[in-house]
């Protein structure tokens, strides 16, 4: 029992050693840090909440609240403007062909000619390829001796049939050998017009023999070379043609606009343009062409395609490519610049710059907004000035300074002194404990080495400055700083230099 008392008792005392010394650390661990050379090497971080705590002990008087830094807020601002602004509906799709088609052979034989080059242009009715034709020419010439032979045996069979035509009017044949031989010249009348259709048969097959390009279009690669035997049954064919100029672009919208395309499309022809990489870059210019008559039911979006000129190749077969179709321009409207536009719990608003160099907020209704513009139905005119950039310290009345470097209008970088330390404004100020006379300044040493800060006296005589920059705490109470805490809270917002 009392083995275990005496354990106790220990570690009570221990804890309260601990507790001692994290508490006094500001007190032991400065002439520590000053003989060893580094007394302001700590971070502004840490040297910020030494600060704190000093003030803290110090009820309160080295805390200094946004309230105090009283200067304008530095600001970016533009001017609302009166604009057309067009209205996009934008879609992802990918680059067809308006017709493609892979010539293949349509009789068999060895390929004797290949009349073009991989890629190159060519116009309907140009040779693509040559298919051996001696089989196919011989076929016609027999179809047309068949006719001969045909004709010949018609013609012999009117000569007969009008001879006994004659022999019944004088009694000297029959009704019957008439009748026979109106017969036999009706099969061999048939048998011409057969002879006929042979022979047109075997002329186009002949033609078949000579492959011919259906449209103009370009080439791609041949799949086949002079020597190789062809048919029509062949999947590969001899080469794929494919007409891209014009070409068109297949591309899907949701289905919540297509009321909206419907409507505009009744008015006149819609335009189309084919955008870049780069989501900004218009490479071509087209015409809405027509809109699938169903809503894909997988996807909630309903296919368009439209027609361009492609007159600079800018556009590909295969390429995926990003579409916007102009449905709406909105004349005489109020624009801004969409960063001016903020958000809060009762909806938008904008800071308009009043003439007195004071911020007004002020709620609007945005009519639309992309990355750049928004166009506003209500709450801003022409001509106001509405603030762009540096909202982190803007509220409504605060008196702001528009710059027009845009790096000084962020009030999330503070400006520095020449050692590269954050400064903020009103670093002086009279009264207060730990506060400097205003008819004194802090001062450096020449070798930049600030010393330790003194212990003020009841006229709140100034510490020097440490290494790092920040005034020694110094005041009524006359606390030992330590080096390591300040009179400026580091944690509030500076704002930029006056």
């Amino acid at each position: 029992m009392a083995r275990t008392f005496r354990v106790v008792v220990w570690l009570a005392v221990i804890g309260a050693v601990g507790y001692g010394a994290y508490a006094a650390r500001d007190r032991w661990l400065a002439p520590v840090e000053k003989l060893l050379g580094y007394q302001n090497a700590t971070a502004p971080g840490e040297q910020a909440q030494s600060g704190r705590r000093s003030g803290q002990r110090q009820g309160g008087g080295g805390r200094r609240s946004m309230s105090q830094f009283s200067g304008p807020v530095p600001v970016l601002a533009a001017d609302a403007t009166t604009a057309d602004v067009p209205v996009y509906i934008n879609g992802v799709g990918s680059v067809k062909p308006l017709n493609t088609v892979t010539v293949r052979a349509q009789v068999s034989g060895r390929i004797v000619g290949i009349n073009f080059v991989e890629g190159q242009d060519v116009k309907k009715g140009d040779v693509i390829a040559r298919i051996d034709d001696s089989v196919y020419k011989a076929q016609l010439d027999q179809a047309i001796a068949k006719k001969a032979q045909d004709e010949a045996l018609l013609a012999g069979a009117q000569r007969d049939l009008a001879r006994y035509q004659m022999m019944v009017k004088s009694a000297s044949g029959t009704q019957q050998q008439v009748d026979t031989q109106t017969s036999l010249v009706g099969q061999y009348t048939a048998q011409v017009q057969a002879d006929s259709a042979a022979i047109e048969s075997a002329q186009a097959t002949l033609d078949y023999t000579t492959i011919r390009a259906a449209f103009d279009g370009r080439t791609g690669i041949r799949n086949v070379d002079v020597g190789n035997l062809v048919s029509s049954g062949d999947t590969t064919g001899i080469v794929t043609l494919s007409q891209i100029k014009p070409i068109s672009v297949l591309f899907s919208i949701p289905q919540q606009q297509l009321a909206r395309v419907n409507a505009a499309s009744a008015a006149g022809t819609l335009s189309v343009q084919a955008l870049g990489n780069d989501g900004e870059t218009v490479v071509d210019n087209g015409s809405l062409g027509v809109v699938d008559n169903q809503v894909d039911p997988t996807t909630g979006t309903v296919k368009l395609k439209a027609n361009f000129p492609n007159d600079k190749l800018a556009l590909w077969p295969g390429a995926f490519v990003n579409a916007r179709l102009l449905v709406e321009t909105l004349k005489g409207v109020t624009v801004i610049p969409s960063g001016a536009v903020q958000r809060g719990p009762n909806g938008t608003f904008v800071y308009i710059v009043g003439q007195d160099q004071t911020v007004a907020m002020k709620p609007v209704k945005v009519r639309q907004q992309d990355d750049t513009l928004a166009v506003i139905a209500d709450g801003v005119a022409p001509g106001d000035k509405v603030v762009t950039t540096g909202f982190a310290r803007l509220q409504n009345g605060s008196k702001v300074q528009i710059s027009a470097n845009p790096a000084q209008a962020s009030p999330d970088t503070p400006p520095s002194n020449n050692n590269g330390q954050p400064v903020a404004e009103n670093q002086v100020q009279n009264g207060g404990a730990g506060t400097a006379n205003a008819s004194e300044r802090p001062h450096r040493r020449h070798d930049g080495q600030g010393g330790q800060g003194g212990q003020g006296g009841t006229g709140g005589h100034n510490g020097h400055r440490g290494q790092d920059g920040q005034p020694a705490a110094g005041g009524e109470q006359g606390v030992d700083t330590g080096g390591g805490s300040a009179s400026n809270n580091s944690s509030a917002t500076p704002t930029q230099q006056q």
